[in-house]
């Protein structure tokens, strides 16, 4: 669990975890720049750890610092304003122990009202786009079910699997790389599931910044560039040049522009590193690219995305594209 800036709801997290029932275990809580305040109100307790960085390392980089001071089988993440229910880190454990599972999340509610869904499981668009799946909607499952995208916000794994993974590349700093994840487990022949009966209940508010606009848009050109293959790329070049352009007009009249620039900037200074990851990507995947791409949309979300009207004749053309590139890919 990682504390960072004001984080109101972080004893009653870190509470719930302790309270867990089913299990054995020892809580990580990294002090990415918490308020002091909000850290002497955790719980003391001997299953408690606080490590104390001295920096904001990020969500990619805390998460890898908390679980290097693990020992445990499993390593699960829970976000330091997600309330899990008591059995639903056990829940994950007995999903997680099955044969070719990899990553699994909780079937992540919303705090209010706890009867929606703020994610049950993230879908990955063609582009690179991912949000929160099924937000708002009645969770009416009860068994496990894959997912394309794991939501990093109560996720759980086994150590074995992290470790061959290598976790997450820090360079994300925070965004998507719970999504890099997901798609290399399912590259490498892994299934990513979600646990609907495994209850954590999200403080979420959804927000829109310079900031945030800029690592989402940013690492979403990053996921692309190592993870995508280059036959995939190529066939979806046409559509990947349109959105960017409209993307970029996008970002100009919301106001980031600039931080969409930054992003193209920052890409290009770290080519050596996205190099260096592309080739390692490529070379761990054992599922055929046709395969692992399928679990892909060509659909937006219109909730999630918007504005509907322009996003429903998005769709149109996203999925008669994918249809026709889809039957090309696997001929290569």
């Amino acid at each position: 669990m990682l504390a960072w800036h004001a984080e109101p709801y972080l004893r009653d997290c870190v509470r719930a975890v302790l309270d867990s029932t089913g299990l054995a275990l020892q809580v990580i809580l990294v002090d990415n720049d918490c308020r002091p305040e909000d850290l002497a109100k955790v719980p003391d307790d001997p299953r408690v750890t606080i490590l104390r960085p001295g920096r904001n390392t990020g969500f990619a980089g805390g998460c890898n610092l908390g679980v290097a001071a693990l020992d445990t089988e499993f390593v699960a993440l829970v976000n330091s304003d997600c309330v899990v229910a008591p059995d639903a880190l056990a829940l994950l454990v007995a999903e997680a122990e099955r044969p070719g599972v990899g990553p699994v999340m909780a079937g992540v509610r919303l705090a209010e009202p706890p009867h929606l869904i703020n994610s049950a499981g993230n879908p990955v668009h063609l582009v690179g786009l991912s949000w929160a799946g099924e937000m708002g909607t009645a969770e009416k499952r009860t068994e496990p079910f894959d997912v394309t995208g794991a939501s990093g916000a109560c996720l759980l794994v086994k150590r074995a699997i992290w470790n061959r993974l290598g976790g997450f590349d820090e360079e994300y700093f925070a965004y998507l790389e719970d999504t890099e994840l997901s798609l290399r487990s399912w590259r490498t022949g892994l299934s990513v599931r979600c646990v609907p009966s495994a209850e954590a209940f999200h403080h979420y508010e959804f927000s829109r910044n310079g900031l945030k606009m800029h690592l989402l848009e940013r690492n979403r050109l990053m996921l692309l560039s190592t993870v995508w293959p280059a036959r995939g790329l190529m066939l979806l070049a046409p559509m990947l040049l349109a959105c960017e352009m409209l993307l970029f007009a996008y970002a100009i009249a919301s106001g980031w522009g600039g931080g969409k620039l930054r992003g193209y900037v920052w890409l290009w200074r770290h080519r050596d590193h996205l190099k260096t990851r592309r080739r390692h990507l490529q070379a761990e995947r054992t599922v055929p690219d046709a395969v692992w791409m399928a679990r892909l949309t060509p659909a937006l979300d219109p909730t999630a995305i918007g504005p509907a009207p322009l996003t429903r004749v998005a769709n149109v053309a996203f999925r008669a594209y994918w249809s026709a590139a889809r039957r090309l890919l696997g001929r290569f």
